[in-house]
Protein backbone atom coordinates (compact mmCIF):
# COMPACT_ATOMS: atom_id res chain seq x y z
CA UNK A 1 0.00 0.00 0.00
CA UNK A 2 0.91 3.42 -1.07
CA UNK A 3 0.43 5.30 2.25
CA UNK A 4 2.22 2.19 3.98
CA UNK A 5 5.16 3.31 1.97
CA UNK A 6 4.37 7.08 2.80
CA UNK A 7 4.96 6.23 6.14
CA UNK A 8 8.13 4.39 6.06
CA UNK A 9 9.92 7.19 3.86
CA UNK A 10 8.39 9.60 6.45
CA UNK A 11 10.55 7.76 8.99
CA UNK A 12 13.64 7.82 6.59
CA UNK A 13 12.88 4.64 4.97
CA UNK A 14 15.08 5.57 1.72
CA UNK A 15 14.36 2.27 -0.09
CA UNK A 16 10.28 3.06 0.45
CA UNK A 17 11.08 6.60 -1.14
CA UNK A 18 12.95 5.27 -3.99
CA UNK A 19 9.96 3.04 -4.50
CA UNK A 20 7.36 5.88 -4.50
CA UNK A 21 9.15 8.02 -6.85
CA UNK A 22 9.85 5.16 -9.36
CA UNK A 23 6.28 4.19 -9.23
CA UNK A 24 5.56 7.87 -9.96
CA UNK A 25 8.65 9.05 -11.57
CA UNK A 26 7.39 9.00 -15.75
CA UNK A 27 3.99 11.21 -14.01
CA UNK A 28 6.06 13.45 -12.44
CA UNK A 29 8.40 13.97 -15.52
CA UNK A 30 5.69 14.56 -18.06
CA UNK A 31 4.01 17.80 -15.39
CA UNK A 32 7.39 19.30 -15.40
CA UNK A 33 7.90 18.90 -19.26
CA UNK A 34 5.07 20.37 -20.00
CA UNK A 35 5.12 22.76 -18.23
CA UNK A 36 9.00 23.89 -18.74
CA UNK A 37 8.58 23.04 -22.21
CA UNK A 38 12.51 21.55 -21.76
CA UNK A 39 13.81 18.18 -21.29
CA UNK A 40 16.80 19.34 -19.33
CA UNK A 41 15.10 21.90 -17.45
CA UNK A 42 12.10 19.18 -16.78
CA UNK A 43 15.22 16.73 -15.13
CA UNK A 44 16.93 19.69 -13.11
CA UNK A 45 13.12 20.65 -11.72
CA UNK A 46 11.74 17.03 -11.01
CA UNK A 47 15.48 16.45 -9.24
CA UNK A 48 15.12 19.76 -7.21
CA UNK A 49 11.24 18.54 -6.70
CA UNK A 50 12.25 15.34 -5.25
CA UNK A 51 15.25 16.48 -2.91
CA UNK A 52 12.91 19.23 -1.46
CA UNK A 53 10.33 16.49 -1.05
CA UNK A 54 12.77 13.51 0.58
CA UNK A 55 14.22 16.94 2.89
CA UNK A 56 10.33 17.93 4.25
CA UNK A 57 8.47 14.60 4.05
CA UNK A 58 8.21 14.19 7.28
CA UNK A 59 6.06 17.68 7.78
CA UNK A 60 3.72 16.14 5.55
CA UNK A 61 0.73 15.81 7.65
CA UNK A 62 -1.50 13.36 5.65
CA UNK A 63 0.41 10.09 3.56
CA UNK A 64 -2.55 9.88 1.44
CA UNK A 65 -2.01 13.73 0.34
CA UNK A 66 1.38 12.48 -0.59
CA UNK A 67 0.86 12.68 -4.57
CA UNK A 68 -1.09 16.06 -4.67
CA UNK A 69 2.11 17.39 -1.96
CA UNK A 70 4.67 16.03 -4.60
CA UNK A 71 2.57 17.75 -7.64
CA UNK A 72 2.70 21.15 -5.44
CA UNK A 73 5.96 20.86 -4.73
CA UNK A 74 6.75 19.83 -8.78
CA UNK A 75 4.52 23.14 -9.77
CA UNK A 76 6.33 25.64 -7.84
CA UNK A 77 10.08 24.45 -8.97
CA UNK A 78 9.02 24.64 -12.68
CA UNK A 79 7.45 28.19 -12.14
CA UNK A 80 10.69 29.29 -10.35
CA UNK A 81 12.78 27.27 -12.95
CA UNK A 82 11.33 28.93 -16.07
CA UNK A 83 11.95 32.49 -14.16
CA UNK A 84 15.12 31.42 -13.94
CA UNK A 85 17.49 33.29 -17.07
CA UNK A 86 19.00 30.34 -19.49
CA UNK A 87 20.05 29.99 -22.79
CA UNK A 88 16.96 28.71 -24.80
CA UNK A 89 18.15 26.33 -27.70
CA UNK A 90 14.51 25.64 -29.58
CA UNK A 91 14.26 21.87 -29.47
CA UNK A 92 11.09 19.64 -30.80
CA UNK A 93 10.37 16.88 -28.73
CA UNK A 94 7.37 14.00 -29.63
CA UNK A 95 5.84 13.19 -26.46
CA UNK A 96 3.78 10.26 -25.83
CA UNK A 97 0.01 10.14 -26.64
CA UNK A 98 -1.75 9.67 -23.45
CA UNK A 99 -5.25 8.78 -25.61
CA UNK A 100 -5.90 7.05 -28.30
CA UNK A 101 -4.64 8.28 -31.73
CA UNK A 102 -6.92 10.43 -33.83
CA UNK A 103 -8.10 8.27 -36.67
CA UNK A 104 -6.06 10.84 -39.31
CA UNK A 105 -2.40 9.98 -37.58
CA UNK A 106 -0.90 13.31 -39.50
CA UNK A 107 -3.86 15.65 -39.17
CA UNK A 108 -3.54 14.25 -35.42
CA UNK A 109 0.47 15.35 -35.52
CA UNK A 110 -0.57 18.60 -36.87
CA UNK A 111 -2.76 19.67 -34.31
CA UNK A 112 -0.38 18.08 -31.81
CA UNK A 113 2.08 20.76 -32.93
CA UNK A 114 0.06 23.81 -33.29
CA UNK A 115 -1.42 22.98 -29.74
CA UNK A 116 2.40 22.49 -28.64
CA UNK A 117 3.62 26.53 -30.60
CA UNK A 118 0.49 27.85 -28.38
CA UNK A 119 1.58 26.56 -25.45
CA UNK A 120 5.24 27.69 -25.77
CA UNK A 121 3.97 31.05 -26.31
CA UNK A 122 2.50 30.82 -22.56
CA UNK A 123 3.98 32.03 -19.16
CA UNK A 124 4.99 29.41 -17.20
CA UNK A 125 2.29 30.18 -14.43
CA UNK A 126 -0.58 29.63 -17.15
CA UNK A 127 0.98 26.06 -18.24
CA UNK A 128 1.41 25.53 -15.47
CA UNK A 129 -2.18 25.83 -13.90
CA UNK A 130 -3.80 24.02 -17.57
CA UNK A 131 -1.24 21.00 -16.93
CA UNK A 132 -2.90 20.69 -13.37
CA UNK A 133 -6.40 21.02 -14.99
CA UNK A 134 -5.92 19.12 -18.02
CA UNK A 135 -3.36 16.68 -17.89
CA UNK A 136 -3.55 15.76 -14.39
CA UNK A 137 -7.47 16.42 -14.17
CA UNK A 138 -7.31 18.09 -10.72
CA UNK A 139 -10.64 20.29 -10.18
CA UNK A 140 -10.29 23.75 -9.67
CA UNK A 141 -11.11 23.51 -5.84
CA UNK A 142 -8.14 20.95 -5.92
CA UNK A 143 -5.80 23.45 -7.81
CA UNK A 144 -6.70 25.98 -5.33
CA UNK A 145 -5.76 24.00 -2.06
CA UNK A 146 -2.66 22.56 -3.96
CA UNK A 147 -0.69 26.01 -4.28
CA UNK A 148 -2.66 27.48 -1.79
CA UNK A 149 -4.87 29.65 -3.58
CA UNK A 150 -8.39 30.62 -3.38
CA UNK A 151 -10.68 28.50 -5.55
CA UNK A 152 -11.85 32.23 -7.14
CA UNK A 153 -8.48 33.01 -8.55
CA UNK A 154 -7.62 29.49 -9.75
CA UNK A 155 -10.94 29.45 -11.96
CA UNK A 156 -10.02 33.11 -13.07
CA UNK A 157 -6.35 31.87 -13.76
CA UNK A 158 -7.80 29.32 -15.78
CA UNK A 159 -10.06 31.67 -17.41
CA UNK A 160 -7.28 33.63 -18.28
CA UNK A 161 -4.71 30.87 -19.75
CA UNK A 162 -7.85 29.58 -21.70
CA UNK A 163 -7.80 32.57 -23.23
CA UNK A 164 -4.39 33.31 -23.78
CA UNK A 165 -3.89 29.77 -25.01
CA UNK A 166 -6.74 30.71 -28.22
CA UNK A 167 -4.87 33.65 -28.56
CA UNK A 168 -1.81 31.86 -28.99
CA UNK A 169 -3.21 29.53 -31.05
CA UNK A 170 -4.79 32.42 -33.83
CA UNK A 171 -1.74 34.15 -33.93
CA UNK A 172 0.05 30.92 -34.80
CA UNK A 173 -2.44 30.40 -37.66
CA UNK A 174 -2.18 34.30 -38.41
CA UNK A 175 1.64 33.86 -39.01
CA UNK A 176 1.16 30.40 -41.07
CA UNK A 177 -1.27 32.50 -43.51
CA UNK A 178 1.28 35.20 -43.64
CA UNK A 179 4.19 33.15 -44.13
CA UNK A 180 2.45 32.06 -46.47
CA UNK A 181 2.29 28.19 -45.39
CA UNK A 182 -0.62 25.76 -44.33
CA UNK A 183 -0.55 23.87 -41.51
Amino acid sequence: MDRDLVVAAQRGDQAAFVDLVRFRGGRFFAIAHRILRDVDRAEDALQEALVIAWRDLPSLRDPDRFDAWVHRLLTNVCIAEAGRERKRISNLYVLPVDDPAAPDEFLGIADRDQLDRGFQRLKPDERAILVLRHFVGYEPTEIAELLGISAGTIRSRLHHAHRAMRAALEADARAAVVGGTSR
